[in-house]
């Protein structure tokens, strides 16, 4: 369908000064491998040059100023300052309730009532009376009370006795991991530090784990003290400087590990990734030998493959692999665990010629070593479905009922076998819910629900769109709208403000999931977009590496593809439409401003990637190599010139407005890209500075990742109101 373009709604002005706060420049200009490369703003790497703090002070001033105005023109509108917070929060107070870890007659999971700022870790367990009693055990708002402490990660012994938990501070992720007795709460042990990233594997007993952490600082070179993870051993109750190292000496100081521990405490595996390589190397070792506690001796069951792997031991003493191994949308392979090696592996489970394996469970009579039947979570166009399988054979003999057309995460089992399956589901517009499945009966229903209930909302149509991308590929976007915006046909009644949101990196999938800022924007008249780019994970590994390293330009062609087809189609106008991402997506968004910035009104880049000629010198960038190139490669250096957003960035160019968001504990995306693009931005744009202004918004406190519920609100408040003012939202809703 097309549309004649609808008439441009000009936003209101922006009341700031004509000249942004001008930047630290200079005409520093390298030869890197044979290219010219510019970096005037080299200087705002520095957070602690004084020329950084004096301008970042300047735009924190002219944000304000231009929040000042905002707040006066979104006053007695559904996006004012006190309406749109109460929604968002409204939105959010449903809470969430997770699926749980069983042990024994108790069970775990974590929960966040509407009030709450986070979600806290609950444990279940017969009372006297024989009903279900709740305890709280970890409430990050208890242990620290300004709200900027986040629990990271939990997992509890075999038996459920104790519970090892990490929290981090000030958004730094910087793990420190704690021991907790589960019957009186009290602290058993920790801290542990430099324990970021890092799993937790219990032997049976509860006296000793193995877990993950970094070797201490004056070990390394300073600037590879982010690196270096080893596999240790603790005993419970004993100081960590004792604990034995038994895996990673040796190996690449990048590497992620992950470990785990057979139910009966037999088999000790290890994962180890390079980064965020597609790759991954499995070891295992036989517990039972004499000193294999402390000594493993690791027999490989993967290593040097170009494929993701990955393995454990099950119920019925199998070792079953989950790979990509000849199979980009993932198979299901069994083996001895005694005799692990890939020669050994059958296939159980083949690869499917369009849906992408997830996850797998088992599920018994209550007899381990007989599983009756086989469950496989598959993800076909992000949209999930459960299968049922012959346990030895891998033969399908059904399906899993599920609520709708949405997403599955997990199927949990109790470890201790039986014919129950939890798992979580949620779409587009609703918020994740833990149904049961019955491997007896075939029967599913709701076993826990969020405490809270969603206000009423119009109806909203969910509908997926199939594009063509620039090298003819299919890509796929869900389109949210409210159903009286479009006809029965589900074709758009006329142009409307957009938002366009995508991702595309890390095997990462946009997976239909409820988003109360996305129901919040739709709400008040807005479509909003989510795209389904090469790049993430939604269509298998090979999906995934169309959109990596050489292929990155793949991405942004796609992402490009979808906005121009919402605008063919009649969905908005260029004058309408605003891109919005984050971190890899914060990538994205700064490639479409750079490389199309006729495509956008507006633009929301948050946490962003943006200089690809240094970004591995910075946080945890040297990771990413395996995903973007290296910069120190004469040819890898050139596929990231190709589309660094900074490097792209062309003076007297009218670039649509953006609003950098950051945030200064950010240890993983470093605030420095977005304050060089933003300098970039401000001096090269023709545009009117009052109707697309290019603004940097500060927070201090918080990091890349969790944080509070207020904190939350408050970010996607501002992001939502620039939306809306640039695009003729705000205008719109205001008549």
């Amino acid at each position: 369908m097309t549309t004649e373009p609808a008439p441009r709604t000009t936003p209101s002005p922006v009341p700031t000064a004509a000249a942004y706060p001008p930047a630290p420049r200079t005409d520093l200009v390298e030869d890197l491998h044979g290219h010219r490369v510019a970096d005037p703003y080299r200087a705002l790497e520095d957070s602690d040059d004084e020329r950084t703090r004096r301008w970042s002070a300047a735009q924190d001033d002219l944000y304000a100023a231009y929040r000042t105005g905002l707040s006066a023109r979104v006053a007695g509108t559904p996006l004012a300052d006190d309406a749109l917070p109460a929604h968002l929060r409204a939105l959010l107070g449903a809470g969430f309730v997770g699926a749980p870890a069983w042990r024994g007659d108790r069970r775990f999971f974590s929960r966040r009532t509407g009030d709450q700022e986070h979600a806290v870790v609950v444990v279940a367990e017969p009372g006297d009376d024989g009903t279900p009693h709740e305890r709280v055990l970890i409430d990050p708002l208890g242990l620290d009370a300004t709200g900027t402490t986040t629990l990271d990660a939990w997992q509890p012994s075999k038996e459920g006795d104790l519970l090892a938990y990490q929290v981090s501070h000030g958004g730094t992720e910087e793990s420190v991991l704690h021991v907790l007795d589960v019957a009186t709460g009290a602290l058993v042990d920790g801290p542990i530090d430099r324990a970021r990233y890092s799993p937790v594997a219990w032997l049976p007993g509860g006296e000793a784990f193995y877990y993950v952490r970094r070797l201490a600082a004056d070990l390394v070179p300073a600037d590879e003290q982010q690196y270096h993870r080893r596999v240790w051993l603790h005993r419970v109750g004993t100081p960590a400087e004792q604990d034995v190292e038994v895996f990673g000496a040796g190996l690449a100081m990048t590497n992620y590990y992950g470990v785990q521990v057979s139910r009966d405490g037999r088999w000790l595996l290890v994962s180890a990734a390079a980064g965020t390589a597609p790759r991954t190397d499995v070891w295992i070792a036989d517990l039972t030998a004499p000193g294999a506690h402390e000594a493993p001796a690791f027999v490989e069951v993967a290593v040097g493959l170009d494929a993701e792997v990955g393995a454990w031991v099950g119920r019925d003493g199998r070792l079953y692999v989950h790979t990509d191994l000849d199979a980009p949308r993932g198979r299901l392979a069994v083996t001895d665990p005694a005799a692990p090696g890939v020669e050994h592996w059958v296939t159980l489970l083949a690869q499917d010629d369009v849906a992408v394996l997830e996850d797998v469970a088992l599920v018994d009579d209550g007899d381990p070593t007989r599983p009756t039947a086989l469950l496989a979570a598959w993800r076909r166009h992000t949209v999930s479905e459960v299968t049922v399988h012959d346990p030895r054979t891998g033969a399908r003999t059904g399906e899993v009922p599920l609520p709708g057309l949405g997403s599955v995460s997990g199927l949990v089992t109790r470890p201790e076998g039986g014919p129950d399956v939890w798992f979580s589901y949620t779409d587009h517009v609703t918020v994740p819910h833990v149904h049961r499945y019955d491997a007896t009966t075939g029967a599913v229903t709701l076993w826990a629900a969020p405490p809270g209930a969603l206000p009423d909302l119009p109806a909203v149509r969910t509908q997926q769109i199939e594009v063509t991308s620039t090298d003819g590929t299919t890509v796929r976007a869900f389109v949210l709208a409210r159903a009286d915006l479009v006809d029965a046909a589900g074709r758009p009644l006329a142009a409307s403000p957009t938002v366009l949101y995508g991702y595309g990196g890390f095997q990462i999938s946009l997976d239909p999931a409820f988003s109360a800022t996305a129901l919040a924007w739709v709400a008040a008249g807005g479509v909003y977009v989510v795209a389904n780019l090469r790049g993430g994970g939604e269509e298998g590994e090979d999906w995934h590496r169309a959109g990596m390293r050489a292929h990155k330009q793949n991405v942004f062609d796609d992402f490009h593809a979808v906005a121009e087809h919402l605008v063919a189609e009649g969905w908005t106008t260029t004058d309408m439409l605003a891109c919005w991402g984050g971190s890899n997506g914060g990538l994205l968004v700064g490639a479409a401003v750079t490389q199309r910035p006729d495509l956008w009104a507006a633009a929301v880049c948050s946490a962003p990637l943006l200089d690809m000629v240094r970004y591995q010198r910075f946080g945890l960038g040297v990771t990413w190599t395996e995903e973007y190139g290296d910069a120190d490669d004469p040819e890898e250096l050139g596929w990231l010139l190709g589309y660094s957003p900074y490097h792209r960035v062309v003076d007297g160019t009218a670039y649509p407005a953006v609003l950098f968001t950051v945030f200064e504990g950010d240890s993983r995306v470093d605030p420095l890209h977005a304050r060089k693009l933003a300098a970039a931005l401000q001096a090269a744009t023709t545009s009117d500075p009052d109707e697309r202004p290019v603004l940097v918004r500060r927070e201090i406190g918080v990091g890349h990742g969790a944080r509070a519920l207020s904190r939350t609100i408050g970010l996607s408040v501002e992001q939502l109101q620039f939306v809306a003012d640039r695009t003729g939202l705000l205008a719109a809703v205001a008549r």
